[in-house]
């Protein structure tokens, strides 16, 4: 006999935002190459493993989808809207990394692409990754 929970369980996901602290910061961004959003930018970031925590799952997506290691990041916040993700309910924790300056960075896994963009010149973001950047940029004082 299998045992049903009886409240439903969201998905969680951990996305990571790098910003440099150059005099004009730039943020890492890929490029989504599956739906939803495919062809959109995005910050890195994607769904946890049952054996990690999310900032672990923040770092790891962050590796994988750009090639870019980094070892130390802050919370910026849960982001929770009910519909901030077309494919059922998925919930997202969100961490910053701060590095001196750009670094080589590639898309890959799922992202189709991986590049650089000036935080006073950013495109049109997936999710609801305009409130995240908001957010993230108020905790680096920017």
């Amino acid at each position: 006999m299998s045992y049903t929970y009886k409240y439903p369980r969201p998905s969680v996901t951990a996305d990571c935002i790098v910003i440099t602290r150059e005099p004009e910061p730039r943020v890492l961004l890929i490029k989504r190459g599956n739906y939803p959003f495919k062809g959109h930018w995005a910050f890195p970031g994607g769904f946890m493993n049952m054996d990690e925590t999310t900032e672990q799952c923040a770092i790891r997506e962050l590796e994988e989808e750009t090639g870019l290691r980094v070892t130390e990041v802050r919370h910026v916040g849960v982001y929770s809207k009910v519909d901030r993700d077309p494919r059922g309910r998925v919930v997202t924790a969100t961490y910053l990394a701060r590095i001196d300056q750009p670094a080589e960075v590639v898309g890959s896994d799922d992202a189709a692409q991986a590049q650089w963009f000036p935080i006073s010149a950013l495109p049109p973001l997936a999710f609801d990754h305009e409130d995240m950047m908001r957010d993230a940029l108020a905790l680096c004082g920017l």
